[in-house]
């Protein structure tokens, strides 16, 4: 299948509202807006994590994808009115220089990341700046200028917005993790339509590219009796790659189903039953140690909870120009709503010893 309309606008207004670690209100809204038509309740916590509820029966599945995005923040604003900045996450120093910025103040203001003209840059000196050693130029004559329109603790995000490649696959900034929270609360609307017997919860977290923080204060209030964490995984299918950082995973083929780690073998085995119950092909990746996603701090939350992590394949993580295709993300959709009608079978999700 293909994203209708409704989907696809969805999926547009995530990606185009700006939501860096911290600053996920807007994002959070957006979020909201859309479940509030089909959950029976929504709310949120002091911090902004957002969750909407399909009322079932005692056994509680909470899918889940984190609504924040890697970014930059305002450090200080020197003399002659460039604007130094840190990250935000993981930002990738790479990537940074060259590009269009918004600095998120009271009133938006456009910026771009300074870069030495080739011309004037030393021959065999090229190097990659850390972000500390970056600046916005947003076309002041000084440092008073600048501090009338942009303050200390600004955001600061790429400009960059959706763009349809070729086929199926789109590209924008953000899609880790717009892809998470956008596939939460529409495999909640598909188990709604397929009046699930679980009570589902559809939850849309904060901070997570900042140490998991919001999957962690949810985790605890919720205490379901199992989470899926949507995120994005690597695809390893474009030129570039390391052929030790090579795995299984491609774009186009279907969700991700992690084995290991946090990952909890019944749900594990519930997620290949269940798409094999919706026809959709997974793809399977190990994970020994972490998976790097909410379901790291959603498994040990109140006494341990059965999580898995549900990747969807991404290619060019925390850049302005990932890239994913639209079927891998239908088929998110329709695994988890498969999963939360599975999961309203289930006496338990304990391991059997």
């Amino acid at each position: 299948m293909t994203l209708d309309s409704e989907q696809r606008t969805f999926l547009d207004r995530l990606l185009e509202t700006p939501s860096p670690s911290g600053f996920e209100t807007r994002g959070q809204r957006v979020w909201l807006d859309y479940v509030s038509d089909f959950a029976d309740e929504v709310w949120t916590d002091d911090y902004g994590n957002a969750v909407a509820i399909h009322e079932g029966n005692e056994m509680e599945l909470v899918l889940t994808g984190h609504a924040d995005e890697v970014g930059f923040i305002v450090r200080r604003i020197d003399d002659d009115g460039f604007v130094r900045i840190g990250s935000i996450g993981g930002a990738d120093r790479t990537v940074s220089k060259g590009q269009h910025v918004t600095i998120h103040a009271d009133e938006p203001v456009s910026g771009v990341v300074g870069q030495t003209a080739i011309h004037l840059r030393e021959k065999g000196e090229e190097t990659y700046d850390d972000i500390e050693d970056q600046y916005v130029d947003i076309g002041v004559a000084d440092g008073d200028e600048a501090e009338s329109l942009v303050s200390v603790g600004d955001p600061v995000t790429f400009s960059t917005t959706v763009e349809d490649l070729h086929g199926s696959r789109i590209s924008a900034r953000g899609m880790d993790n717009r892809i998470g929270v956008w596939a939460a609360a529409e495999g909640l609307r598909r188990a709604v339509e397929a009046d699930a017997d679980a009570t589902v919860y559809a939850v849309s977290t904060i901070q997570e590219e900042v140490g998991l923080q919001g999957a962690k204060m949810v985790g605890f209030d919720l205490d379901p009796d199992a989470v899926v964490a949507v995120d994005v995984t690597h695809a390893t299918d474009s030129p570039g790659i390391p052929d030790k950082q090579r795995g299984p995973v491609e774009l186009g083929s279907g969700p991700v189903v992690t084995r290991g780690s946090a990952n909890h073998p019944v749900l594990v085995d519930l997620a290949r039953d269940a798409a094999d119950d919706a026809d959709v092909a997974v793809q399977l990746q190990a994970a020994g140690s972490r998976t790097g996603t909410d379901a790291d701090a959603f498994y040990t939350s109140a006494g341990g909870t059965p999580a898995l992590n549900l990747g969807l394949p991404n290619r060019y993580m925390h850049t302005p120009v990932e890239v994913i295709d639209s079927h891998d993300l239908d088929d998110v959709a329709a695994l988890l709503s498969a999963m939360a009608v599975r999961a309203g079978e289930m006496a338990s999700f304990a391991v059997d010893i």
